[in-house]
């Protein structure tokens, strides 16, 4: 399967108790349309901080394989159809962040393939998005800096790093659908088994001077503002999980 190298990180934010209606139309009409596309829906999450909020990944060959795809899925037939409910259940959807991968962790390696869904248990998994907002053009030295020295910290601690992104600079080729333009960001995907290893993988990193006193004071000062965290769990025919 060729990689795919570029990803949306799309987080919409919901009218009240909108939620659970956009994930019951989405896996039912939304999953299967955009995957024989070419796309790939990496995971579906909620937010367990946020009941207004759902969040999701989805991957591309490329740039120019994202706009084509865009383009067949949003102007044909399932979303003729389907896409006015779902947009019924949204406040908005343009808190996206389109990324690309950095360093060497292949991203959501350990997902399910589709066709073993039906294979599996019931989800399960903690997953926490951390976005670190960084000055222009940054964020080739700040990732180098992540891969080589807070990456390593948080594997030893016992943290699963599922991903990690910085800003993907192409042109947006569907407009139709904005995304964050003219944002610097990194962004990393950590796995827990649940809150309580989470907890544990906390204070073990804890237990880590070098993070403690150089490492993370070292990201913290190149953060534009404070690491953003979302807390997710991942939804039924979510690929995502730990």
């Amino acid at each position: 399967m060729n990689p795919h190298t570029v990803f949306e990180l799309r987080r919409y934010r919901l009218l009240p108790d909108g939620r659970e209606a956009l994930i019951s139309l989405f896996d039912r009409e939304f999953v299967e349309p955009q995957e024989a596309l070419g796309m790939r829906i990496k995971g579906e999450f909620r937010d367990l901080d946020d009941p207004d909020a759902f969040v999701w990944v989805r991957s591309f060959k490329d740039m120019e394989a994202r706009t084509e795809a865009l383009k067949s899925f949003y102007s044909g037939p399932v979303w003729k159809e389907h896409g006015p409910a779902a947009n019924a259940t949204m406040l908005n959807s343009d808190n996206v962040l389109l990324l690309r991968p950095t360093g060497s962790v292949q991203p959501f390696a350990h997902n399910l393939q589709r066709y073993q869904e039906v294979e599996r248990p019931e989800t399960e998994g903690l997953i926490i998005v951390n976005i670190c907002s960084l000055a222009p053009r940054t964020e080739e030295e700040f990732a180098s800096f992540f891969n080589d020295n807070a990456l390593p910290a948080m594997q030893e601690a016992g943290a699963g790093i599922d991903a990690v992104f910085v800003t993907e600079r192409s042109e947006n080729g569907f407009p139709r659908l904005p995304v964050r333009e003219g944002e610097t960001v990194l962004v990393w995907f950590e796995c827990h088994k649940d809150e309580e290893s989470a907890v544990r993988y906390r204070e073990r990193l804890r237990q880590n001077v070098n993070w403690v006193h150089e490492v993370y004071p070292r990201m913290d000062r190149q953060c534009w503002r404070k690491i953003e965290v979302a807390r997710l769990t991942p939804t039924s025919r979510s690929l995502c999980a730990w």
